[in-house]
C-alpha cells in the first residue's frame, strides 16, 4: 500500500475527495487535540481559501496536493513572523520570503495551516518555551515529544496533519521521531540545500519525518536539491544508491554510545540490543560491537558540538542583542547562550579543527557499505517540561540523554526507526548511520524493518489522516 501522503494527494487529483474536506478535517483535529499544544500560530482561514482554490480550479499538479501542513516556527513562511519560540521575538516582522523547504512543499501543493512549536531557538531536546508553553507527547501526555521539532512530530504522530517541517542540528529530527514513533531522517549535510546560513553553520539541516517509509521517501524527493549559496550543496548529491539485493559485503557495527557518557538505562539498552539483532538478521550481516571509549581518542564530538553551537548561536543572534535580552529567555536558553558568550576564539577553532578527525574516523569505519547502529535517544524519555522525573525540580536535559550529535558534526546521514516502546508507553527508535550521501540506502533499510516489524501509524486514540478517505 502506498503511503498516506500519496493516497491523499492522488485522491484530490482524481476528485475522489476535496482538498477542503481534508483541510477541514485537519483543522478539526488540531482544535480537538489542543492539549498537545503543537501550534505556535494558526491561519486556518487562509488554508481553507487555498483548499477551496485547489477544488474550484481543478488543480491536478503536485505530489502533496491538498496535504495539510505545519511549518516549524524556525522556518520562514512568507507573510508570517518567525518567532522561534522566543518572547524576545514576539513582535517579529512577517517574513518576506519562504524558507527553502516550505517553498518546495508549497510548490507541490501542500496547504499550510500554521506554525508548529519548538523550544526557544531550537536549542533543547524538549519542546517548552515562555511564548507558547509546553508541548506534549500524544503517546503519553506527561512526556515530551522531544525537540527541537517536537510540535511537528507530535502533530504528525497524532494524525493531525500530513506533513510538518523539521530541522536537525543536534538530533532535532531523530529525537522527536524516536519519542513519537515516527521514522525520521537527518540527511547528509547539503542534500537539502540551506539558505540562509543556519545558526549552527555546518551542523544544521532540514529533513523529513513521517509515519511510513513511503512517505519519508516522498518527502525527501520533494525537499532535496541544491541551493545557490550553500557550499555543501553539490549538484548531484545522491548519486550513490544502494541496491537492496546487492551482493557487496556489508559491515554492521553497533554501540551503546559514541562518547563515554556512562551506561544506558536497562530499558534503553534492552531495546537497542533487540533492535541491533533484528537489523543484523534482516541484513544477514554479523554485527561488531564497539565500546564508547574506542570511538574517538583525540577529542569528544559531543563536547565539541556544545562549544561550537553555543558560540555560533551567540554570533548569529548578535552578542549585544543576546546580552540585552537575556532576562526574557527561557532558563535553558540562558544557560546555552551564557556558555556561548564565554567561548574563546581558540576554543572554538580547536573544536572546529577536530571535526576533521571525527569525520575521518567514521569514514574509515564505515567505508562504502558500513552501517552503525546506536540508540536515537539514550534515556527512557523525559517529562514534557524538561524534568527527568516527577520528583525533580531541575528542568533541563543533561548530556547523557543524547545520542545524536556526532552525525551533525560529521555530516553523515542518520535515520531513526521505530522499534518497541519504553516503560512509559512512548516509542523507542534505533538509529542507523551510513556513509555520506547514502540517504536513500537508509530509507531502503528502514523499509525492510517496517515490513518485518511494522509500527503504529498514529499514537493510541488518534486516527491516521488518510482515514478521511474512508469517511468521505
Amino acid at each position: 500500500m502506498s503511503g498516506t501522503l500519496t493516497r491523499l494527494a492522488q485522491a484530490v487529483r482524481e476528485r475522489r475527495i476535496s482538498a477542503s474536506t481534508i483541510v477541514t478535517t485537519s483543522i478539526e483535529r488540531l482544535e480537538r487535540a489542543s492539549a498537545l499544544n503543537v501550534t505556535a500560530d494558526t491561519f486556518f482561514d487562509s488554508a481553507l481559501r487555498e483548499a477551496k482554490r485547489i477544488d474550484d480550479e481543478g488543480i491536478t499538479q503536485g505530489r502533496l496536493l491538498g496535504i495539510p501542513t505545519l511549518v516549524k516556527d524556525l522556518d520562514d513562511l512568507r507573510g508570517h513572523p518567525t518567532r522561534k519560540g522566543s518572547l524576545a521575538l514576539r513582535d517579529a516582522e512577517p517574513a518576506s520570503e519562504n524558507g527553502v523547504v516550505p517553498g518546495r512543499l508549497l510548490r507541490e501543493g501542500a496547504v499550510v495551516l500554521g506554525k508548529s512549536t519548538l523550544p526557544e531557538f531550537a536549542i533543547e531536546g524538549y519542546t517548552a518555551n515562555l511564548l507558547t508553553g509546553v508541548t506534549r507527547n500524544p503517546w503519553n501526555l506527561d512526556y515530551s515529544p522531544g525537540g527541537s521539532s517536537g510540535g511537528s512530530a507530535a502533530a504528525v504522530a497524532a494524525g493531525l496533519v500530513g506533513v510538518a517541517t523539521a530541522t536537525d542540528g543536534g538530533g532535532s529530527i531523530r529525537i522527536p521521531a524516536s519519542l513519537c514513533g515516527l521514522v525520521g531522517l537527518k540527511p547528509t549535510n547539503g542534500v537539502i540545500g540551506r539558505w540562509p546560513a543556519p545558526d549552527w553553520i555546518d551542523y544544521s539541516t532540514d529533513g523529513p519525518f513521517a509515519t511510513s517509509c513511503d512517505d519519508l521517501r516522498l518527502l525527501l524527493d520533494v525537499m532535496r536539491g541544491r541551493v545557490a549559496g550553500d557550499p555543501t550543496s553539490p549538484p548531484n548529491a545522491l548519486t550513490s544508491h544502494w541496491a537492496r539485493h546487492d551482493d557487496r559485503p556489508l559491515s554492521l557495527f553497533a554501540a551503546e554510545r559514541t562518547s563515554p557518557l556512562g551506561p544506558l538505562s536497562p530499558a534503553v539498552s534492552s531495546l537497542l540490543r533487540a533492535g541491533v539483532e533484528a537489523i543484523s538478521e534482516r541484513l544477514s550481516t554479523k554485527v561488531t560491537w564497539i565500546e564508547s571509549d574506542a570511538f574517538f581518542t583525540d577529542g569528544d564530538p559531543d563536547l565539541d558540538w556544545f562549544t561550537v553551537t553555543t558560540a555560533e548561536h551567540v554570533a548569529s543572534l548578535g552578542r549585544s542583542w543576546v546580552v540585552d535580552h537575556m532576562d526574557s529567555f527561557h532558563v535553558a536558553t540562558r544557560e546555552f547562550l551564557t556558555t556561548g558568550l564565554g567561548v574563546s576564539v581558540d576554543e572554538y577553532l580547536s573544536a572546529r579543527r577536530r571535526r576533521y578527525l571525527y569525520v575521518r574516523r567514521l569514514d574509515e569505519l564505515l567505508g562504502d557499505t558500513g552501517l552503525l547502529v546506536t540508540p536515537s535517544v539514550a534515556a527512557p524519555g523525559w517529562l514534557a517540561d524538561g524534568r527527568m522525573s516527577a520528583d525533580s525540580d531541575v528542568r533541563g536535559l543533561t548530556p547523557d540523554v543524547y545520542s545524536t550529535a556526532v552525525q551533525n558534526v560529521t555530516g553523515n546521514p542518520a535515520i531513526s526507526i521505530p522499534f518497541g516502546h519504553l516503560p512509559s508507553g512512548i516509542p523507542f527508535g534505533v538509529q542507523i548511520t551510513a556513509p555520506h550521501f547514502h540517504d536513500y540506502r537508509l530509507i531502503d533499510i528502514a523499509t525492510l524493518m517496517e515490513a518485518a516489524y511494522p509500527w503504529a501509524r498514529t499514537a493510541p486514540g488518534f486516527e491516521p489522516l488518510d482515514a478521511v478517505l474512508d469517511l468521505a
